[in-house]
Formats: structure tokens, C-alpha cells, sequence
């Protein structure tokens, strides 16, 4: 009789466990309606680009392993795309929310992301990839946390903020398409802004507590330096990554980059400004928003905390500073340093070498001398049908020697799980930003002098910027 009760009760644990294995993870569910409406961040009314209404969007919570259904209604007059910014998309590349990929999702209809969060955590964003519309809004912040098995390197924090920051145009979205359509250099932009205000946004907090920051940049074209006024800031996670907890006075946040940071508030009660600042811009733009104690009546005063502005080699020695926390878990509970990325073989390296050039009265972009021409038919579906004469295979993955540039589609052929060396090449005179969509990557090194160029398998594990 004892035995047969032992038997049932391990057939029940087991069968428990079986099912523990077998469940999905949790679902989340998200509906954006992206309309025109009238914004004015600059106190002059504007067309802006609003999700449910507001700008700008709504902020993405999740929790690591997450599945995210989000269906984008686009009531624009024309095609739009959201970009996960961050986002790795294991074997779900046309999710990933650019051309190429994803096919644009048309006027007066609707697209459904089906993403799964697998095995990431941390800080991230969200923003349109089609034409200009990010210089018209359509962002916001993507939050990925840790789950409640895995503790975080930190104390919890008494509160997240989130704050996006963002460039903007005084001119509509569609004239600096024009601009760009008609030959003419892009403009620099008018203003910075952060939650898409020039200056107030406010952050309310007690003295004596902790507050996390989640930091992205989502300009189109400006870097950033973040700062608060009598406070220090403590990193403690770069684009999904624990990091070792340094504290700053200021960091830069590049374009696209997303970074979070612990900030106690320990100075005097009253209120402080939060600064937000171009990098690399003639003039330098500034805007400002509000950290308030509770209980404060002392209005923000004073001189704003002072930042770098043109100086390149300052932004790259704050780079070098960045660490990975080797003992801390991320989205599993082994250790980040259990990996060790040194011992990869790597199969492939790639040179990527930007360049510009005017053609036909045009400006193109290009990379290895190819700027790429999206084709008719989705390289996706070319790639699954095998249609022949979509795209071209043999891309160059060197820089050439010449400053020619030619139009094309050209793709760099990879295997699945292959590890491969991207060094960038900047040959140009100012500072450049790379988007790679849906890959984890490391930064093992960098070099900054002007006229050098990789030449050589001892150079392999450094990034020309």
C-alpha cells in the first residue's frame, strides 16, 4: 500500500514537471494606432506622428521570455515600420520591423509583431524605420526586466522612470524627406527634447531613496550627454548587459544606444535640472527637464551642470571605462563572464567602410561603396523562394580603395550560429552611428587615428570609428 502511494506521488511529481516544461510563457498584448496629430514641443503648433494619441508612445513592459503581440494599425498616408530596437529576433528576422525584412505595413491597414523577449533583459526602445517619420515622433521606451528567479545586481529600486531622448525639426517630416530627395546635406535639428518636451518633463522622487533611470536615445541624428544637476549617476546597464557599477558625473548616450542608471537622491530637498545636451553639434543644443523632491517648493535654479561638447576623445575614453559585470546574471542564472567570447572562432570578418557621394545631383550613402537600393520584391520571400535576381550576393567586405559609389542591393551571406568580426571603417569627418538589427554583439576594441585603415588579421579585433 506505501509503495503505491510513493509510485503515484512520483508519477504526480513528474507528471507536474512535465507540464512546468510544457507551459508557454506568459503573453502580452499591445494595440498602437499611429495617426497624424498636432504636437507643439517648441510652442509652435506641428504635425507629429502619435500612437493611441500620444507623444510620445507609450512604453513596452515586459518580462524576459515574454511573448509581445503587438498589432500596428497605420492610419497614416503612407507606409510605416516600427523597429525593436535591441531586440535580438531568434529566428524571427521579419518581425524585426525594417525594409528588407518586413514588408512596409500600408495606409488604412494593420500589422501584428509576434516577438518573444528570449533570454534578454534590460534597457531598449522602440521608433518608425520608414522614411522620416522618427524625426515626427512614433518612439518610446521598451523595458525588458528580470525575471523574479534571477535577482538583479542591485537593491530594487524605489521607482523606474524612463527617458527618451529625441531630436527634432521645427520643418514637417515630409519637407526633410524633400530635402534629402532633392540632393541637399540633411539639417541639423532644432531642438532636443526629452519625453517630448524642450524643457519641465518632470521627475518626482523622496529624498533618502533610489530611483532607476532607463536612458535611450532615439534622435535620428545627434549624440547626447546626460547629466543631473547635484547628483551623481551610477551605470549599471548598457543595452541588456550588467555592467560594472561605475559612477559619472555625465555620460554620452549615442544614437540609438539605451543605458540605465541608479541616482539617490541625497542632496538638499528641492528641485534640480536634468539635462540632456548635443554632442558634436555647432551650436550645441540643450534641453532641460525636472527632478523634484517631494515636499520641495524651491524651484530649479542655478547654473546647469556643465558637459562636454565638441571634444570626440573624451566621449571615447568615457567608452573605454564601460565593463561587463562577469559575476552578475542576466537573463539566465549563469554568470555573464561563464561566457567566454575570447575563445570564439570566428568564421568570417567583414570591413564596413562608409562613404558618401553625390550623384545626378543626389546625395547616396553607401558601405563598401554600394548604397543600397531596396528592391520590389522583400529579400525575405526572394531569399525563401528562391527568386533569382533580387539581390546580389557577393557584397564587398572590404572598403574600396577608390571613393566611387554605385547603387545596389547587395547582401553578406552568413550561416546560421556563425560568429563573425565586423570592424567599422569612418572615413568620413563626422561621427557615424551603426544600426545592426537582431544580433548580440561585443565591442572588443577601438582605434582613433585619422588615415587608418584595416589591413591586417593583428587589427581584427578592433573597430575603426
Amino acid at each position: 500500500m506505501y509503495s503505491n502511494k510513493l509510485a503515484r506521488a512520483i508519477f504526480l511529481q513528474f507528471f507536474l514537471g512535465i507540464l512546468a516544461c510544457l507551459a508557454e510563457d506568459p503573453y502580452r498584448y499591445f494595440t498602437f494606432e499611429i495617426t497624424y496629430g498636432t504636437v507643439s514641443p517648441l510652442g509652435v503648433a506641428q504635425r507629429g506622428i502619435l500612437i493611441n494619441g500620444n507623444f510620445p508612445g507609450p512604453n513596452v513592459d515586459c518580462v524576459t521570455n515574454d511573448n509581445v503581440i503587438v498589432n500596428v494599425i497605420n492610419k497614416l498616408d503612407e507606409p510605416f515600420l516600427i523597429t525593436w530596437n535591441g531586440v535580438k529576433q531568434r529566428k524571427s528576422s521579419w518581425q524585426d520591423g525594417v525594409l528588407g525584412t518586413n514588408c512596409p505595413i500600408p495606409p488604412q491597414s494593420n500589422w501584428t509583431y509576434h516577438i518573444q523577449m528570449k533570454d534578454q533583459i534590460g534597457s531598449f526602445s522602440y521608433f518608425p524605420s520608414t522614411l522620416m517619420h522618427r524625426a515626427a515622433g512614433g518612439y518610446g521606451g521598451l523595458n525588458i526586466r528580470s525575471r523574479p528567479l534571477i535577482p538583479v545586481p542591485y537593491d530594487t529600486p524605489a521607482e523606474e522612470f524612463n527617458v527618451v531622448i529625441s531630436d527634432w525639426w521645427k520643418s514637417d517630416h515630409k519637407v526633410l524627406q524633400q530635402t534629402l530627395d532633392s540632393g541637399n546635406p540633411f539639417p541639423s535639428p532644432d531642438a532636443i527634447l526629452i519625453n517630448g518636451l524642450p524643457k519641465s518633463a518632470p521627475f518626482n522622487g523622496e529624498k533618502g531613496k533610489t530611483y532607476l533611470f532607463r536612458i535611450t536615445n532615439v534622435a535620428l541624428t545627434t549624440a547626447v550627454n546626460f547629466r543631473i544637476q547635484g547628483h551623481y549617476l551610477t551605470l549599471v546597464e548598457i543595452e541588456g548587459s550588467h555592467t560594472q557599477q561605475e559612477v559619472y558625473e555625465s555620460l554620452d548616450i549615442h544614437v540609438g544606444q539605451s543605458l540605465s542608471v541608479l541616482v539617490t537622491l541625497s542632496a538638499s530637498p528641492q528641485d534640480y535640472f536634468i539635462v540632456a545636451s548635443s554632442r558634436f553639434t555647432k551650436p550645441i543644443l540643450t534641453c532641460t527637464a525636472i527632478l523634484h523632491y517631494t515636499g520641495s517648493n524651491t524651484p530649479a535654479g542655478g547654473a546647469l551642470p556643465m558637459g562636454p561638447t565638441y571634444q570626440l576623445h573624451w566621449s571615447m575614453k568615457q567608452a573605454r571605462t564601460f565593463r561587463w559585470n562577469l559575476t552578475a546574471s542576466a537573463a539566465r542564472p549563469n554568470p555573464q563572464g561563464s561566457y567566454h567570447y575570447w575563445t570564439i572562432p570566428i568564421v568570417k570578418t567583414f570591413v564596413l567602410g562608409n562613404s558618401a557621394a553625390k550623384m545626378d545631383n543626389m546625395i547616396y550613402y553607401a558601405v563598401n561603396g554600394i548604397s543600397y537600393v531596396n528592391p520590389s520584391t522583400p529579400l525575405k520571400l526572394a531569399d525563401y523562394l528562391n527568386i533569382p535576381g533580387v539581390f546580389d550576393l557577393n557584397a564587398k567586405d572590404t572598403p574600396p580603395t577608390s571613393g566611387s559609389v554605385v547603387r545596389g542591393t547587395s547582401i553578406f551571406d552568413t550561416t546560421l550560429h556563425d560568429f563573425v568580426e565586423i570592424v567599422f571603417q569612418n572615413n568620413e569627418k563626422t561621427v557615424q552611428s551603426w544600426h545592426l538589427d537582431g544580433y548580440d554583439f561585443w565591442t572588443v576594441g577601438c582605434i582613433q587615428m585619422a588615415g587608418v585603415q584595416f589591413t591586417s588579421r593583428w587589427t581584427t579585433r578592433a573597430c575603426g570609428i
